[in-house]
């Protein structure tokens, strides 16, 4: 299975290289020309033969948040810094794999019982917690791992309930596996795929994709959170899970173009689908980097953005949970 495929792949901020040649590889025989930039963005062209026909960029991001070893203590157990955000709540005991090796370790801190008692009540920050990768002391550890390695977490991929998954890095694997697809048909317009680098750490790559390809038009494939979960009051439940694609109208820094995204709700309604309307994102993706990169260049006139979501639960974490098959009967 796609997704599964490219849920294996180690891609975190920086260190796209796995991801980027397994869809260099698969997108190959479905395009006209594959380019790569030099932050490491692909962008696969579809092109059409009809002359002065307009430029859509569909894009997704490579990228997962993961961390990076920072320092190694004389005991052997290693100091991180995160790449991306991660919740340090969700990290003590979760399984890492550190270096292009993937040396297995796991995320320590100090013993329950040696805790404060307001260390117990709180959790903990990242300064307080380490990789131990089993190394006796500091020289044994640096023969298996250097400064500045990569680590992403240790998760495996698992269907379960009915049209549900579990894995890391779903966002934004899906909207990879979606463009992967999208590319084996052809299109009344030429169609660039942005397969773009770094999102979790400043949302880098699709400003300079939005450079190089110049689009017309631009629709961003990404994750949301599903807000539907214990906890959560009625009016800050953003979608729900398995209840259809999202098309989303604004996230922090952005909104969508109101004529683009009527036409797009529409589309869905006239194939029978009834998509979930996301209104409101307390973070920040890729579709603010394409607005404010064509709202700068002056060689563009009319520029028409908006994101599409998929819903997911807890993204950016240690594992998120999708529907991979929704009750509209979508299939990633």
């Amino acid at each position: 299975m796609l997704l599964k495929e490219l849920t294996r792949l180690r891609g975190v901020s920086g260190d796209e290289g796995e991801v980027r040649g397994f869809v260099i590889d698969q997108a190959a025989p479905y395009c006209d020309e594959i380019t790569v930039d030099t932050m490491g963005s692909v962008v696969a062209w579809k092109r059409c033969k009809k002359e002065g026909a307009p430029t859509v960029m569909i894009a997704a991001h490579m990228d997962e948040v993961g961390f990076m070893v920072q320092y190694v203590r004389d005991d052997g157990l290693i100091r991180y810094m995160t790449v991306g955000g991660i919740d340090p709540a969700v990290c003590v005991g979760k399984r890492v794999l550190v270096g292009k090796t993937r040396v297995p370790g796991v995320i320590g801190c100090k013993a329950v019982h040696l805790q404060e008692r307001d260390e117990r009540t709180r959790a903990l920050k990242h300064s307080q917690l380490y990789i131990d990768i089993g190394a006796r002391d500091r020289d044994d550890a640096l023969k298996a791992v250097s400064i500045g390695d990569y680590a992403v977490f240790d998760s495996d991929y698992v269907e379960f309930g009915r049209g549900f998954v579990k894995s890391r890095a779903l966002d934004d694997r899906v909207g990879c596996a979606v463009m992967l697809e999208l590319l084996k048909h052809d299109y009344p317009c030429n169609v660039a795929f942005a397969f773009n680098v770094q999102e979790e750490v400043g949302l880098r790559g699709a400003m300079a994709t939005a450079f190089r390809v110049q689009p017309d038009c631009a629709i961003i494939l990404e994750g949301t959170t599903a807000n539907d979960t214990i906890g959560a009051r009625v009016h800050e439940e953003i979608c729900s899970a398995g209840k259809g694609p999202a098309l989303s109208f604004m996230d922090r820094a952005s909104i969508a173009h109101p004529g683009l995204f009527a036409r797009m709700r529409a589309l869905a309604q006239e194939t029978g689908l009834d998509p979930v309307l996301e209104v409101y994102r307390a973070a920040y993706t890729d579709p603010t980097s394409s607005s404010k990169t064509t709202f700068y260049d002056l060689k563009v006139d009319n520029y028409y953005r908006m994101g599409m979501a998929y819903l997911t639960l807890t993204p950016d974490e240690f594992e998120s949970i999708q529907a991979w098959q929704d009750e509209t009967g979508i299939q990633v």
